[in-house]
């Protein structure tokens, strides 16, 4: 089971790279910017907190050179800006910044952008990021995450078993509990080595360096990692306490504890992933807490369930706790589940747009399988509670016979079992009873490697931008390298008859690719009064640049039968373009509007 849930962790981590949830808003000086003197700093703005490493900044000179800069911080003292001090001799030509920051959310991300001092070189440098991440270090941290989330579930799941559904004989429960101890301990030793080159995308044997080792153990990540390694201690005391039969039922004391310090580990989960960041943080916080929680009760209580089954002690009883426990579970995962699909989604797009929603997807049938797996199991745990009454055969009550007043008791007949023959009918209740306890293991079997991997899905998606992040990102983000998009413009215009008034208002959209100096291709579509395409006898545009005295230049528009378009406009000199569209309504009325746009170098 384990090894097949870890095979699917690793091909679904090739959907795409473990991204962040930080979009870059904005920066100072803007990419693409062309200032007269040298900036003293430049100063980056997030959609979130981000965490700063020291080498945050990588600025390069139009040579390719880095430049030394200053102490990397936050501006003004926002945690979701970023901010490096340049130096004063900075000479003419066009300057890359490399910037590398961590997510609130744990995870790294990256970019680049240029602008120019004084004029743009020829040739600017590359816009080369720095590592992104190297396989062999992204490979072990997804898997050491993902036996973190399988041992704490393993854990918190069989000491729940163990003091919710009350087992005849803990004693084989006590492997599962030192299992999911160790390697929670192992994992998490391993996320808090990993953490440094992880963040810088460089190999695992830069895990070496004790600067690095010792700045992660002061950032947020490596601080929570430490608390949850913190909280193994008392967790073992408890769990020795909890596995011995003589001593596992301590009441509501033990309970509180024993809870206590499974929402305390659930937190070192929820603040380090998608939940510490975005929107309703605090109750993110909460639901995501919950949702962990009821993963663990659920999958671990699978696992000690089968156990349980395997043994000799086990009774139908125990069965049909768990099973009430696991409806509770789901309940909760349900509710915590959909809350946090629309958290991270943000649109009904963005579940087949991004790769967050895809993953949201897989998740959501394997979900589905497993509870049709579960209803499976709760119909044989009826059944087995059943077969096991009728093996056990009637409670035998003996008749109350009157006592004489102030005579010696009279004995109580007690009836006799009747004999059976080695094929009666108890041997025949027997036979069944083995046979649907045996159909309760596969079921129960089944659930718990579909729950693997669930978990699976779930490591992954912790390490995937959520859609509303990415739908944030492809907003606002700065584009790296200095690519923009294409500008869309619409301009609108009067309908009308001479000496009769506006009859209605029409609109013409209009997209310019790439939206920057030098050849552009021209789309436009124009839009009568209800909204929809509208035929017109011609359409005109031209642009012009008033501070440089430029234009106005024509665009050779072309009626391509819906639309119109021109292969090509010259837009020679960045700035605020005045784009002009004349529309020819009928043979003899035309109207014109204006839109100022922006041209980038």
């Amino acid at each position: 089971m384990l090894v097949g849930a870890v095979l699917v962790l690793l091909l679904l981590g090739g959907a795409g790279p473990a991204s962040a949830h930080a979009a870059l808003g904005s920066s100072v000086p803007e990419d693409g910017a062309v200032l007269q003197r040298a900036p003293g700093d430049v100063t980056l703005a997030f959609s979130e907190s981000v965490g700063l490493r020291d080498d945050s900044f990588r600025v390069l000179d139009p040579g390719g050179h880095r430049v030394r800069t200053g102490a990397t911080g936050h501006a003004d003292g926002r945690s979701d800006t970023a901010r490096v001090a340049l130096p004063g001799e900075l000479g003419e030509g066009t300057y890359t910044v490399a910037w590398r920051v961590v997510s609130a959310d744990s995870h790294p991300v990256s970019g680049a952008f240029t602008f120019s001092v004084g004029r743009p070189s020829p040739t600017a440098a590359p816009a080369d990021t720095g590592p992104t991440e190297d396989p062999l270090t992204a490979t072990l941290h997804k898997l050491a995450r993902y036996l973190s989330y399988l041992a704490a579930a393993l854990l918190i799941g069989t000491a729940a078993f163990v003091a919710l559904c009350r087992p005849p004989d803990p004693a084989p429960l006590r492997h599962p509990l030192a299992a999911g101890w160790w390697t929670l301990l192992g994992a998490t030793v391993a996320l808090l080595v990993l953490r440094a080159p992880y963040e810088a995308g460089t190999g695992p044997a830069t895990a070496l360096d004790a600067g690095a080792l010792a700045d992660t153990l002061t950032a947020r990540p490596g601080v929570l990692l430490l608390i949850r390694l913190a909280l193994l201690g008392p967790a073992a005391l408890f769990l020795v306490r909890v596995s011995r039969a003589d001593r596992y039922r301590r009441g509501p004391l033990a309970g509180a504890v024993g809870g206590a310090l499974a929402v305390a580990l659930a937190l070192t989960w929820a603040a380090a992933e998608h939940a510490a960041a975005g929107i309703q943080v605090p109750l993110a916080l909460t639901s995501s807490t919950l949702h962990l929680l009821a993963t663990a009760v659920w999958f671990g209580g699978l696992v000690a369930l089968l156990l349980t089954l395997r043994s000799a002690a086990s009774d139908a009883a125990t069965a049909a706790r768990f099973s009430r426990v696991a409806f509770a579970s789901v309940t909760v995962l349900v509710a915590t589940g959909v809350y946090q699909s629309w958290r991270g989604l943000g649109s009904w797009q963005a579940l087949t747009g991004t790769t967050y929603g895809r993953l949201l997807l897989v998740k959501v049938i394997l979900v589905s399988v497993l509870l049709a797996a579960a209803a499976v199991s709760r119909r044989w745990t009826a059944v087995s509670a059943t077969a096991a009454t009728a093996v056990r055969g009637p409670d035998r009550v003996p008749e109350r016979i009157p006592q004489p007043a102030g005579g010696p008791p009279v004995p109580v007949p007690v009836p006799e079992p009747e004999p059976e023959s080695e094929s009666g009918p108890k041997s025949a209740d027997a036979a069944d009873a083995a046979t649907l306890r045996r159909g309760l293991r596969r079921s129960v079997l089944a659930e718990a490697v579909v729950a693997a991997a669930v978990l699976a899905v779930t490591t992954v998606l912790t390490g995937t931008p959520p859609g509303r992040a990415a739908e944030e990102a492809a907003r606002t983000a700065a584009p790296a390298g200095g690519v923009l998009p294409a500008s869309v413009t619409t301009i609108p215009f009067e309908i009308g008859t001479a000496g009769r008034g506006t009859v209605g208002r029409g609109t013409v959209q209009i997209t310019l690719d790439p939206g920057r100096t030098g050849d552009n291709a021209v789309q436009a579509v124009v839009f009568g009064p209800d909204g929809s395409l509208a035929a017109v006898p011609e359409l005109r545009l031209s642009f012009t640049l008033a501070d440089q005295h430029v234009g106005p230049l024509h665009a050779d528009l072309v009626d391509r039968g819906g639309y119109w378009s021109a292969n090509t406009v010259t837009l020679p000199l960045p700035g605020n373009w005045t784009m002009k569209a004349t529309v020819r309504v009928s043979e003899t009325d035309q109207v014109s509007g204006t839109r100022r746009i922006r041209v980038e170098r």
